[in-house]
């Protein structure tokens, strides 16, 4: 394995370290426990706390600042975030209008998030994210895994915080985003943890991971490496069949379009990638009025991609084009 690394125990200590000071301006770091918050606290509004393991940056950190999280709880690489983390960011960040959690949807990440509601002396409600919908039952999870279109459910919400919605608007907010978000990934190679020091599974030069999710699971099957635009044809046709019931009683036909590296695929591959899959869309009829192409949920060092389609109404797409100020989405500031 060669990394850039120390000491695999100090690993996320000197990253968050490193990433707080490259953004100082937006944000401030806390230790044991380890969380971190925007620089200056915000006021009157609901506080959208999220968080996980780490090794999916820039989420949740990276997205930290006005129009979106007020704090983020790193875990260890792959490894939920401790309660007692969740509760001391809750506290510090807690702005009168009460907490809403945004909790991708995996075991131990929910289970971590729940206990620490529960101990939360204040107004809370969580919203969780289930977009992959490359399988609906794994080893991980409690139902759909929530992938990068997390990043979308973040950035309305958030934007929708900002307005002083109240906890129960910005909690039914998320969710319709997610109902309406579908997402499915692909993996050319595995990734490593660094303190497991090898892959997390072995592939093949020749094989693919077709809906891959963003630790390494294994998703709908194993299969040989084709042409690109086959992949892709098989991506956006899952992804349509998925939200074929929300399509079909969405007269508006707007989607947005996020085509997400996973860690070691180059942009020239992404835009390639969205190329394609904006001709498969456009052929369905669906017009493509927003949309993002980058690392924005990572697997470490993975080589894969993974494409989000949500389906747009006038709220959601005012509320994505909202002003965001982070250190890794900002936009109209």
């Amino acid at each position: 394995m060669k990394k850039f690394i120390n000491n695999v125990d100090n690993m996320l200590t000197e990253s968050l370290s490193g990433f707080a000071a490259a953004h100082h301006d937006l944000v401030s770091l806390h230790l044991e426990p380890n969380f971190v918050t925007r620089k200056h606290k915000a006021s009157n509004k609901v506080a959208i706390i999220s968080g996980g393991g780490s090794g999916h940056e820039p989420l949740h950190a990276g997205y930290i600042g006005y129009g979106m999280l007020d704090a983020a709880c790193p875990g260890q690489v792959f490894t939920s975030p401790t309660p007692d983390q969740m509760l001391t960011a809750a506290e510090t960040v807690h702005a009168d209008k009460g907490i809403l959690f945004i909790v991708k949807n995996y075991a131990g990440d929910v289970m971590n998030f729940e206990m620490a509601a529960e101990m939360l002396p204040f107004e809370h409600a969580t919203v969780l994210t289930s977009d992959d919908c490359a399988v609906i039952n794994s080893t991980y999870t409690t139902g759909r895994r929530g992938v990068a279109g997390t990043v979308i459910v973040e950035k309305c919400v958030g934007s929708l915080a900002e307005t002083g919605a109240d906890l129960a608007t910005c909690k039914a907010l998320g969710d319709l985003v997610n109902a309406r978000t579908a997402s499915i990934g692909v993996a050319l190679t595995s990734c490593t943890v660094p303190a497991a020091g090898r892959p997390t599974f072995d592939i093949s030069d020749t094989e693919i991971e077709m809906g891959v999710g963003i630790h390494g699971e294994p998703g709908r099957r194993r299969e040989a490496m084709r042409e690109a635009d086959a992949i892709v044809k098989d991506c956006i046709q899952a992804i349509l069949a998925d939200l074929q019931a929300t399509l079909a009683t969405d007269t508006n036909k707007e989607i947005l379009l996020l085509v997400n590296g996973l860690g070691a695929t180059p942009l020239m591959e992404l835009y390639l990638i969205y190329h394609k899959a904006a001709s498969l869309l456009q052929q369905a009829h669906l017009t493509i009025a927003r949309s993002l192409v980058g690392n924005y949920t990572t697997a470490i060092d993975m080589a894969g991609a993974s494409i989000t389609v949500c389906v747009l109404n006038d709220t959601i797409k005012t509320l994505w084009d909202a002003p965001v100020h982070t250190p890794a989405l900002r936009w109209g500031c």
